[in-house]
């Protein structure tokens, strides 16, 4: 019966023992849960954040939409203006050409004014001739008369010769006074001709002249004003180019904008995806430990009665004896568990053989290989920090294409200090120092796995071969 009861002690131990283990880690798994939702309300926060960002950006879009239909606007106001300059240019030009034609008329109306003018004044010429002319006949004709007067006279008696003579001289009086009145009417009739179509010459020339005066004039205010509009429509155009440029480079700037927005949103879409993802599966994997938890305290019930309906059936009472050697029992086997772990890990390690082939002497080496492939770890030797820029990690594995790893441009290993470089997939928060391969998930598992450390300048610092023995262990060679 000691050894039943020793057995349900020891039984009793294990479960409170697993209990306490399970204890452990539901707050372990508390404790990342809580990471897990810091990481959340962090997530959270920088997508309100982008949400922020991109509300901003809508904004400034709709303001450089609203600046695009401004400029549009003015676009098309300048481009009715300069429909209507054109409208007015070409009537300006209309008027212009019209004033010109009236400027051909009128000087081809002077012209034949003034060949009139000469005209009329030959017609005067010839009247002064042919009243020259009339008067040196009439004074010809006069003598003649005179002649055969004097004659008639010397043929008349002497008696008659007074009568005659004063009758002769009034006759002639009469002729001279008759033929002089003819004469001063002829020529008051041409020069009053003459002056009423040369002051009618004068004055159509004074019309003309202050036509074509007002014609130069205006013509001379309307080149003005071409040339003005010229310059307007110049200057606009050259307005229009820019405008047109201004649009291009806004419209340049929206699609990079929007282009940016839409990757950076792809990016924290995909980096919400995960940390649901990641989310999702540690609480699958805490309501997994909920229900194991949960199995185990009905177990740990189920034995607690059996052993109290023992202890009643038996009438014995727990003692502190055997309370305290329960938990000796406890603490052996839990110190027996950690020694054959320790024992598994010594014989694991003693199973491991590894050879590291330098084919170049460098600062930088390779310390370990993870054998789930989940890391590789560097360490720097000597007393100086080392830049790795240019520096390039390269897995070599028999059936797959080589893929290199290239350090950041800015990473400097510090003196005496290692980095860690994890797998994407490797499932672990890399301290500050560490460094994630994120595009590759691991460093990759096989029978024969290469690493080579490549310097910036090409040359070879190191070379660890890893592979797996048909037993699941690896050496290094």
């Amino acid at each position: 019966m000691g050894c039943l009861r020793l057995r349900y002690e020891t039984e009793l131990a294990d479960a409170r023992r697993a209990l306490d283990d399970i204890a452990i880690e539901r707050a372990t798994l508390q404790v990342e849960l809580g990471k897990i939702g810091e990481e959340h309300r962090q997530l959270h926060v920088r997508n309100s954040k982008k949400e922020s960002d991109l509300n901003v950006a809508q904004a400034r879009v709709r303001d450089l939409d609203a600046q695009l239909n401004a400029k549009e606007a003015d676009l098309a106001t300048a481009l009715n203006e300069n429909r209507t300059l054109e409208n007015e240019l070409r009537e300006l030009k209309d008027q212009v050409l019209s004033l010109n034609l009236s400027l051909e008329d009128t000087k081809k109306h002077l012209h034949s004014e003034m060949l009139r003018r000469v005209d009329l004044e030959n017609h005067m010429k010839t009247l002064q001739e042919e009243m020259t002319f009339q008067k040196r006949l009439h004074e010809d004709e006069l003598k003649e008369a005179k002649r055969v007067h004097e004659s008639r006279i010397a043929e008349v008696e002497s008696g008659h010769q007074r009568e005659f003579e004063s009758k002769l001289s009034d006759a002639l009086q009469g002729l001279r006074k008759q033929h002089e009145e003819q004469i001063q009417g002829y020529k008051e009739e041409m020069e009053r001709t003459f002056s009423a179509k040369v002051e009618n010459a004068q004055i159509t020339a004074a019309k003309n002249s202050e036509f074509a005066n007002a014609a130069r004039e205006e013509l001379m205010e309307t080149q003005k004003r071409v040339d003005i509009l010229t310059s307007q429509v110049n200057q606009y155009q050259s307005q229009n180019v820019a405008l047109e440029s201004r649009i291009k480079e806004l419209q340049n700037l929206l699609d990079y904008d929007r282009d940016l927005h839409r990757r950076r949103m792809a990016e924290k879409e995909e980096e919400m995806e995960q940390a649901q993802k990641r989310a999702q599966v540690q609480l699958e994997e805490y309501e997994h430990l909920l229900d194991v938890k949960l199995a185990l305290d009905l177990e740990i019930n189920a034995y607690r009665k059996m052993l109290e309906g023992e202890e009643q059936r038996l009438k014995l009472s727990p003692s502190p004896s055997s309370h305290s050697t329960a938990t000796q029992g406890r603490r052996y086997l839990h110190g027996k568990k950690r020694k054959i772990k320790e024992t598994k890990k010594k014989e694991h390690s003693a199973a491991l053989k590894t050879i590291q082939h330098v084919s170049a002497t460098g600062n930088i080496s390779i310390e370990e290989i993870d054998a789930d492939g989940k890391f590789v770890r560097l360490k720097n030797h000597s007393d100086e920090d080392q830049s790795l820029h240019g520096w390039v990690l390269r897995r070599r594995i028999e059936s797959v294409a080589d893929v290199n790893y290239k350090f950041p441009s800015s990473f400097t290993l510090q003196a005496g200090q290692e980095v860690t470089i994890w797998g994407a997939a490797a499932g672990v928060s890399p301290g500050p120092s560490d460094l994630v391969w994120r595009s590759q998930k691991s460093w990759g598992t096989g029978d024969n796995i290469g690493v080579t450390l490549i310097t910036d300048d090409g040359e070879v610092s190191e070379i660890i071969k890893c592979f797996y023995c048909p037993d699941a262990k690896f050496v290094c060679a």
